[in-house]
C-alpha cells in the first residue's frame, strides 16, 4: 500500500459521502442514471483510491499505473466522482453535465472521453474481461522486461463488478482463464447487494459465488462488510498478499446506502431518487452542502496529485537505473508502450509484400496468413497471438510462437480454449493496456459469439486484430451451422471496423500489414479454408491494395462491364472476364470500408459511373453489393443458409461458378 496516512474513520465516511452526494445530485439533475451502486460502493472506492491505488492524476497515461475498471458501468457517477475528487482534469461543470450531449461524463464510462477511464463499460461482464486482458498484459510485459531487482512493470488491475457481471456468461469464460493463468495482480470487488433492475436477485441468481471462484483457482475473501473501511482495507491487504492467483473480494453492501426510503431496494438502482429523497439523504448522512458543492477540506482529503507525482517520480528514477543497465530493453519498452513501429518495419514489411507477389503460390488464404505471421511477428516481439481452440485450423501460430502459461508468462501465444467472446474482450483489454499487439482467431461463424466485444473494440477505437478463417460456404462438409453466410456483411456494418477479405497471398500480406499499422480501430481478417489462385499484379496494383479496392484486370479502353469480387471469388471473376476478350474489368475489393474512404477521383477511376453494367460476386448475402452495381446490376451470392457437402459441390449448388458468372455478365450486357 502507499505511504499516505489513513484518514480517521469519521473523515473516511465524509470522504465517501462526497461520492454519494455528487452521484445522487448528478443523477437527479439529469433525471436519469443509476445512483444506487455509487452510493453502495462509495466506502469501498474511498479505501481503494485513497490508500491503495497507484495512479497520477497529472499523467493518466503513466505506464506503470494501476488500472481501475468499473465493470458495472451503469454506476458511472462513482467513477466520475472519483476522478473529479482526486484531481483529474474533470471539472465540476462536467459532473453537472452528466448524461448530456457532448459532455465528458456520458451515461456509461466511455474510453477517450474523460481522463482516467481505462475502458468503455456498460455491457455487463466485459469490464472484468477487459481487466483479465490488462492483467495478462502486465504479467507478460513483466516477464519480458523485468530483470533482477528492476521491476519496471509492476502494477495491479482492480475491477468493480456486480451481480449482473457475474450472471453474464462472458464472466465465466474470462474468470476461468484468469485462474488458469494465475493472474495474481488482478483483484476484483464483488458488490454483493442482492439487487438488480428486476428486484431481489435470489429469484434468479443463487450461485455460491465464492465457491465458484475458488473452483476457478481464485483466492477469495468472503463476507466483507462493504461499509467498514477497516474491513475493506484488511481484505485488500489479504488479496495483495496472494501473488499466484487472482483475488475476489466479496463485499456485502446496501444499494443506495444513506437513502432512508430507497436503500436496499431496486427503486434506487436505475432512477433518480427524487428531490425529496435527495434532501432526506443529506439529513441522514449529515451532508450539509448544496448540490455539487464540495468543501475544500474534502477536496484536500481526496487530492491525489502530489502523491501521484511522487509515485511516478519514483518509478522514473527506477526506470532511469534500468535504462542505464539495460538500454536496449528500455528503448524497446518505450517504443512498444508508445505504439511506435520498429526502425526497419516499413522496409522489411514492404519487402515481404513484394516477396509474396513474386511467389506465385496457390493456397488457402489462412495458410498465406500464417506465412505473413512468420514474416511480421519476427519483426514485432509485441505480437501476442491466440486462438479459441482452433490453432491448427486458424493457423494463428507461427514458427516463433511460445505458449503463455501460469509458470512462464514471457510467451507470445495464448491458448484461449473455447471462449470466443472472452478471447475478443480480453484482446481489447490487452490493446488498451498497450505494449502488445493482440490478435486471435476462430471460425468466422463464431464471430457471432464475440459480436459485442467486436463492437466495443470499434467503439473504443482500439487496434485489436480479429482473425477469422473458414470464411464462407467454402468451409464445406461441416455444413450450415459452420458456414458463414451473413457474417462478412454484418461485420462491415460495424462503424470503424475494417474488414479484409483477401483473395491470395499478396492481398493477405497487405491486409496483415495494414491491420498491424492501424492505430485508430480494429480490423477483421477473413481467410479461406480452401485453396485460391495467385493473381499477377503490377507494382502500382500492389500499392493500390491498401486502398481497399483496385483494378485487377483491365481493358484497353472503356470496359463494357465491371465485375467486383472479394476473397475466393476473385479467381472466378478473373476466369470469367477472360471469356469476354478484354471487354470486362475486374475489380478486387478486399476492404470495402477503405475503398469507400478514398477520394472521389480514385473511386471514379476504379468504378466509373459511365460504366453502369456491373456484376458483383461474393460467397455471402448479396444486399450490401447493390450500392456498387446498382439496382440493374447482378449480384451472385448466398441468400440462404449453406449445405453440408464438399466445398466444390456447395459452390456449384449455389451457382458460384465460372459458368454462372459468365451468364450474369452476359445478362447485364444484354447478350
Amino acid at each position: 500500500m502507499s505511504a499516505k496516512p489513513q484518514a480517521k474513520v469519521s473523515d473516511r465516511r465524509e470522504l465517501a459521502n462526497a461520492i454519494r452526494a455528487l452521484s445522487m445530485d448528478a443523477v437527479q439533475k439529469a433525471n436519469s442514471g443509476h445512483p444506487g451502486m455509487p452510493m453502495g460502493m462509495a466506502d469501498i472506492a474511498e479505501v481503494l483510491w485513497n490508500d491503495v491505488l497507484k495512479h497520477n492524476p497529472n499523467n493518466p497515461q503513466w505506464s506503470d499505473r494501476d488500472r481501475f475498471i468499473l465493470s458495472n458501468g451503469h454506476g458511472s457517477m462513482l467513477h466520475y466522482a472519483l476522478l473529479h475528487l482526486s484531481g483529474y482534469d474533470l471539472p465540476i461543470e462536467e459532473i453537472r453535465q452528466f448524461r448530456q450531449l457532448h459532455s465528458r461524463t456520458p451515461g456509461h464510462p466511455e474510453y477517450g472521453y474523460a481522463p482516467g477511464i481505462e475502458t468503455t463499460t456498460g455491457p455487463l461482464g466485459q469490464g472484468i474481461t477487459n481487466g483479465v486482458g490488462m492483467a495478462i498484459a502486465e504479467k507478460t510485459l513483466a516477464a519480458q522486461f523485468n530483470r533482477g531487482d528492476h521491476n519496471v512493470v509492476d502494477h495491479h488491475t482492480y475491477v468493480f463488478l456486480g451481480d449482473g457481471c457475474l450472471m453474464e456468461g462472458i464472466s465465466h469464460e474470462a474468470c476461468s482463464l484468469a485462474g488458469t493463468l494465475g493472474l495474481g495482480k488482478l483483484i476484483a470487488f464483488y458488490d454483493d447487494n442482492g439487487i438488480s433492475i428486476d428486484g431481489e436477485v435470489d429469484l434468479w441468481f443463487t450461485d455460491d459465488t465464492p465457491r465458484r471462484f475458488e473452483a476457478y483457482g481464485w483466492h477469495v475473501v468472503p463476507n466483507v462488510d462493504g461499509h467498514d473501511a477497516a474491513a475493506i482495507g484488511q481484505a485488500i491487504e489479504a488479496a495483495r498478499a496472494v501473488t499466484d492467483r487472482p483475488s475476489l473480494i466479496c463485499c456485502k453492501t446496501v444499494i443506495g446506502w444513506g437513502s432512508p426510503n430507497k436503500q436496499g431496494k431496486e427503486e434506487c438502482h436505475g432512477a433518480a431518487l427524487g428531490v425529496e429523497e435527495v434532501a432526506l439523504v443529506r439529513e441522514t448522512i449529515g451532508w450539509a452542502h448544496d448540490p455539487f458543492v464540495i468543501p475544500d477540506e474534502i477536496y484536500a482529503g481526496w487530492d491525489a496529485r502530489t502523491r501521484g507525482a511522487n509515485l511516478e517520480a519514483g518509478w522514473n528514477k527506477r526506470f532511469a537505473a534500468y535504462q542505464a543497465e539495460f538500454p536496449d530493453l528500455a528503448g524497446e519498452f518505450s517504443r512498444r508502450m508508445n505504439r511506435e513501429m520498429p526502425e526497419h518495419w516499413e522496409t522489411e514489411s514492404s519487402a515481404y509484400v513484394a516477396s509474396a507477389a513474386s511467389a506465385a503460390k496457390d493456397d488457402a488464404t489462412r495458410k498465406h496468413s500464417q506465412a505473413a505471421l512468420n514474416a511480421y511477428a519476427a519483426l514485432l516481439p509485441e505480437m501476442l497471438g491466440g486462438s479459441a481452440d482452433l490453432t491448427g485450423s486458424n493457423n494463428t501460430n507461427w514458427s516463433g510462437s511460445k505458449a503463455l502459461t501460469e509458470a512462464d508468462a514471457s510467451g507470445n501465444y495464448i491458448y484461449y480454449g473455447v471462449r470466443e467472446f472472452a478471447m475478443s474482450a480480453i484482446m481489447n483489454g490487452i490493446a488498451l493496456h498497450r505494449g502488445l499487439i493482440p490478435y486471435g482467431g476462430t471460425f468466422l461463424i463464431f464471430s457471432e459469439y464475440a459480436r459485442n466485444a467486436l463492437r466495443m473494440a470499434a467503439l473504443m477505437k482500439v487496434p485489436t486484430i480479429f482473425v477469422y478463417t473458414h470464411d464462407s460456404i467454402g468451409l464445406g462438409e461441416d455444413g450450415p451451422t459452420h458456414q458463414a453466410v451473413e457474417q462478412t456483411a454484418s461485420l462491415r456494418l460495424i462503424p470503424n471496423m475494417v474488414v479484409w477479405r483477401p483473395c491470395d497471398g499478396v492481398e493477405t500480406a497487405v491486409a496483415w500489414k495494414a491491420a498491424i499499422e492501424r492505430t485508430d480501430g480494429p480490423s477483421s481478417l477473413l481467410f479461406t479454408r480452401q485453396g485460391v489462385p495467385h493473381q499477377s499484379r503490377t507494382p502500382e496494383q500492389i500499392d493500390n491494395i491498401r486502398r481497399g479496392g483496385y483494378v485487377l484486370v483491365d481493358t484497353d479502353g472503356d470496359p463494357d462491364a465491371i465485375v467486383i469480387a472479394t476473397g475466393s471469388e476473385v479467381g472466378l471473376a478473373v476466369q470469367a472476364a477472360g471469356k469476354f476478350g478484354g471487354r470486362v474489368r475486374v475489380v478486387s475489393m478486399p476492404a470495402v470500408e477503405l475503398f469507400d474512404a478514398q477520394d472521389p477521383d480514385y473511386r471514379e477511376a476504379v468504378l466509373p459511373r459511365r460504366v453502369a453494367k456491373r456484376v458483383a460476386i461474393e460467397a455471402g448475402v448479396t444486399n450490401c453489393w447493390y450500392k456498387y452495381v446498382g439496382t440493374d446490376g447482378r449480384v451472385l451470392g448466398v441468400n440462404s443458409f449453406g449445405e453440408s457437402a464438399p466445398a466444390k459441390q456447395v459452390f456449384e449448388h449455389f451457382g458460384l461458378t465460372e459458368d454462372k458468372l459468365v451468364d450474369a455478365i452476359n445478362d447485364v450486357l444484354g447478350a
